[in-house]
């Protein structure tokens, strides 16, 4: 089956001392790239989150976050005497400039200096201990199973539009080979025709000339790039099929059938097979935007 690298899953989850809220965000990438966004002291658990990506996951951007809150009880509040320092100097330059300018300040009040960013917290707590790091590593797997749920059914729909999308090419290289057969009798005339004004003008050498003749008609002949289309087609309905990741692989394959189209095209010289061949590479165009998202 095909999975999509497009996801999102979330759970929330509670102790006694604490509540947390998981999300989980996955767009398309190049390879696994997976970021993490977890609260300090949150190693070991980053490390166990990892693994169990790593081996569920093969491709895509995957972005996990946890949002911790501490329950109010379960914490003192905690002041950053630092901070606190540089906020008051702050505060004291801010009021030597504004006497120096002749301009009016109110005092701050306690208040005012503990909502400054960074000065009052909560003691830290044993947010690494063995419990809370239990009850948050049990939730990885129903999280990582409604992610990769979610991706099984977005790479479902992806499957049907692939799937037609090769349909459509099919039927446009039977198309294809059948205006190339047809138009067999116009190049053998055509090639006849060349040869004979050919000879109405110059004493060519008749081998020679029968010899580029056969290059030239073997350069408008398209069958080996339409058997090709074909055996690419057959391939990719095959890892279409199979259970493991296919993003790559139909990548690659999209790029030599649309190498081959463009080879038809180039080739033809038959206004219809042209235009087949264009309609042919407008579906190749699509399905590898379809192939972008793909696992």
């Amino acid at each position: 089956m095909t999975h999509s690298m497009t996801a999102f899953a979330s759970r929330t989850g509670q102790t006694d001392t604490a509540s947390w809220h998981w999300d989980m965000r996955g767009v398309n990438g190049r390879g696994l790239d997976i970021r993490t966004r977890l609260p300090d002291g949150m190693d070991r658990l980053d490390q166990t989150l990892r693994t169990a990506l790593g081996k569920a996951l093969h491709r895509g951007t995957v972005t996990v976050s946890l949002r911790l809150t501490r329950r109010s009880d379960a914490a003192d509040l905690d002041i950053d005497e630092a901070q606190l320092d540089r906020v008051l100097r702050a505060l004291d330059l801010v009021q030597e400039r504004a006497f120096a300018a002749g301009v009016t300040l109110g005092q701050p009040t306690a208040a005012d200096v503990l909502s400054a960013r960074g000065v009052l917290g909560q003691a830290p707590g044993p947010v690494d201990n063995a419990e809370l790091i239990a009850a948050l590593s049990t939730d990885i797997g129903p999280l990582l199973s409604d992610f990769t749920a979610m991706r099984a059914h977005e790479g479902s729909a992806l499957q049907h539009i692939i799937a037609d999308q090769l349909d459509r090419m099919k039927a446009l290289i039977d198309q294809a080979r059948s205006l190339s057969e047809a138009r067999q009798p116009k190049v053998r005339q055509a090639v006849r025709e060349a040869y004979a004004r050919i000879m109405e003008v110059t004493a060519a050498d008749d081998a020679r000339l029968v010899q580029e003749l056969a290059v030239l008609a073997v350069k408008q002949d398209v069958t080996e790039e339409i058997d090709r289309l074909k055996a690419h087609i057959a391939a990719a309905w095959d890892i279409v099929e199979d259970d493991g990741p296919s993003g790559r692989r139909l990548d690659f394959l999209a790029q030599e059938i649309n190498r081959e189209v463009n080879t038809l095209c180039a080739k033809s010289q038959d206004t219809d097979l042209t235009q087949v061949g264009l309609a042919l590479k407008l579906v190749v165009d699509q399905m590898r935007e379809q192939i972008q998202n793909v696992e």
